[in-house]
């Protein structure tokens, strides 16, 4: 985060030490300068070079590795011991600096600009597709697994929660509420998902969207005349099962039309069939599974699967794709045109991409969608997206910037007595607010 990264820089400039040493001009007389005495016989003289002698700062440039890992592991017996003094959990004003809510559910607009602690074993078991760099790298500098709730994350999901009460209300149906979400950073789309698993929800949580439309083999579909990349459609599958599961063997389908099979990966067009035929009482499951267990169908099940989870009403639905953005530019695929020209393949043209990026569908549900800044800033009218859904999330505010100084503080990132509410506040407006 920038705003660490100043903190960083602001007490690194403060607190250098001035040098033991100094060049003065200065005129002399040349005079013979007089002769060492000679040392006592019998006796050797002291070496030039002795490692024992070296100090704290030199040992510290020679193997500064080293020297890192012995200051993280000190910091983090620090901590340890910090731990035990609640007194120390101080935030702006003298307020708590952690909420005391067991949940993201229970948070109100009190316990905005507070810290809440997550479980690292609870977040892996409930996003086991896995969680953003940018949140590992938090939680392994500030050696704690704690985010900022901030105030647009409650009122966010406060709409998301009117938005499926609404649903459940007025038509059995969902309708096409959903939000295209510029993000401070990607911890928001990784709350709402903890969020509404934790309340029951039927999620589709893509952590890169970039992944759909990077790597892997690709193929031109003969009946589409769109681009088929099976290996994304398997993972993609794969990891759609790892917390849905159980939700997933109660949901049946609505669509038995067979579903069209395509080139496999590595193993070309299939022999025989082109299609597969699905049976009536056949699960969500089930129809993953077909998918994963036939390289054939893999992109056609995933393409089902959107078609279905639009269908379903027993449980609230949601589509959270971080890194969206990269839906609307060039691919990593190239095709080609003659012997010495290849033309880039865009992300519209992938079968995957193609079904699950338009939000201008009538059955479309709820769906969280980060403009990440990662592949660079596209306009602000987007195809496929309605001009109202998008919602910016504003950068840190003063109290913000305030709690996140205090709780890098508490976590010993800086030190107490270089930092001063002047110099936070200098870096607050030099950084803008900006967090990422």
């Amino acid at each position: 985060m920038l705003i660490r990264s100043l903190l960083r820089a602001t007490i690194a400039a403060s607190s250098l030490k001035q040098p033991h040493w100094q060049l003065s001009a200065c005129r002399g007389m040349a005079a013979k300068a007089p002769k060492p005495p000679n040392p006592t016989k019998g006796k050797k003289p002291p070496p030039r070079f002795d490692p024992k002698d070296k100090k704290t700062e030199e040992m510290q440039a020679i193997n500064p590795e080293s020297s890192a890992k012995e200051e993280t592991e000190f910091r983090r017996r620090q901590l340890a011991e910090d731990d035990n003094n609640p007194a120390l959990d101080v935030g702006p004003n003298g307020l708590p600096l952690f909420t005391s809510a067991r949940s993201l559910s229970s948070l109100t607009k009190d316990d905005a600009n507070t810290y809440f602690k997550f479980s690292m074993e609870v977040l892996r078991k409930v996003l086991p597709e896995g969680l953003p760099l940018g949140m590992v790298k938090e939680f392994e500098e500030s050696s704690r697994s704690a985010l900022l709730v901030r105030q647009s994350f409650i009122e966010l999901r406060d709409n998301f929660l009117l938005a499926d009460n609404l649903h459940s209300v007025v038509n059995s149906k969902a309708n096409c509420v959903g939000w295209a979400l510029e993000l401070w950073e990607e911890y928001c789309t990784c709350m709402l998902v903890y969020w509404a698993r934790k309340e029951g929800w039927l999620v589709f949580y893509v952590p890169s969207g970039r992944d759909w439309t990077h790597g892997g083999l690709f193929y031109r579909n003969p009946h589409t005349g769109l681009w088929d990349t099976p290996v994304q459609a398997a993972n993609i599958l794969h990891d759609f099962l790892k917390f849905n599961k159980p939700c997933l063997q109660s949901l049946y389908c609505n669509i038995l039309d067979p579903i069209p099979l395509g080139e496999g990966a590595g193993v070309g067009l299939p022999k025989g069939s082109d299609k597969m035929e699905l049976s009536d009482g056949t699960t969500l499951f089930q129809l993953i599974q077909a998918g994963l267990n036939n390289t054939y169908a893999a992109v056609g099940v995933l393409v089902r699967l959107r078609m279905e989870l639009a269908k379903v009403t027993s449980v609230p639905v949601l589509f959270a794709i971080d890194q969206y953005n990269s839906w609307f530019t060039f691919t990593d695929f190239e095709e080609p045109v003659t012997v010495r020209s290849c033309r880039p393949i865009h992300a519209r043209e992938l079968t995957t991409v193609n079904a699950f990026r338009s939000m201008m569908h009538d059955d479309m549900m709820v769906g969280a969608f980060s403009h990440s800044t990662a592949v660079g800033k596209l306009r602000q009218e987007l195809p496929d997206v309605p001009a109202d859904a998008r919602i910016n999330l504003p950068r840190y505010n003063f109290d913000e910037a305030n709690t996140v100084c205090h709780y890098y503080l508490r976590q010993r990132l800086v030190r107490r007595d270089a930092f001063t509410e002047e110099n936070w506040k200098k870096i607050f407006y030099l950084s803008n607010g900006n967090g990422t």
